[in-house]
């Protein structure tokens, strides 16, 4: 259900002048990403999800939720690719437990900014402020994290239709996505870019 490119496509937004102020660094950085930049970030990641969503509700309203499942198998990793393309990031979908372990599994940074996620969801964050950048190695890297809703249980949830079952056994035969409750952390949004954006 994503893609997460290898490359970085071009972008002549004007971050240059102001990443040649910040210096890239090994592990965290020790400041979060300029406003500019976090919010270019911020609305890659809103146009990920705010396109991806009302499409899944239309195929599960006209296939039905089993055959939502390769629809969305073949439009989130497209979409993906399209925003990548067109901002500049590399834009992905990571989990902890991954439905495409292929292509979901996160690194060590988006693993523990997923945790960080986590625990701010047990102190009552809302959805919209699951929001982490900073300079990490030489890159922007961002990340918004995913709520699981009313649609994804169709799919995600603790109790599936056998069709539904069968459709994942088909097309993920080692997935790890379901199980989940409404309002847990499915995974999140993950966008990285090299300082100097290219």
């Amino acid at each position: 259900m994503t893609t997460r490119p290898h490359s970085f496509a071009p972008k002549a937004a004007p971050l240059l002048a102001l990443a040649l102020t910040l210096s890239a660094n090994s592990g965290f950085a020790d400041e979060p990403l300029p406003a500019p930049v976090r919010e270019d970030a911020r609305l890659t990641a809103q146009a990920f999800m705010g396109q991806m969503k009302p499409l899944l509700i239309k195929q599960v309203q006209t296939v039905g939720p089993a055959g939502a499942i390769d629809t969305c198998a073949v439009e989130a990793p497209a979409l993906a690719a399209s925003l990548s393309e067109k901002s500049g990031w590399a834009v992905s979908r990571v989990s902890e437990r991954p439905r495409n372990s292929a292509k979901a599994i996160a690194d060590d940074w988006e693993a523990t900014v997923l945790a960080d996620f986590e625990q701010r969801l047990l102190e009552g964050a809302e959805a919209p402020q699951l929001t982490r950048g900073e300079i990490v190695d030489g890159e922007y890297r961002f990340m918004q994290g995913q709520l699981v809703g009313g649609v994804c249980l169709l799919c995600h949830g603790q109790s599936i239709g056998e069709d539904v079952r069968a459709a994942l056994e088909a097309r993920y035969p080692d997935h790890k996505a379901t199980g989940y409750t409404l309002g847990e952390l499915r995974g999140a949004i993950s966008l990285r870019r090299p300082l100097d954006g290219s």
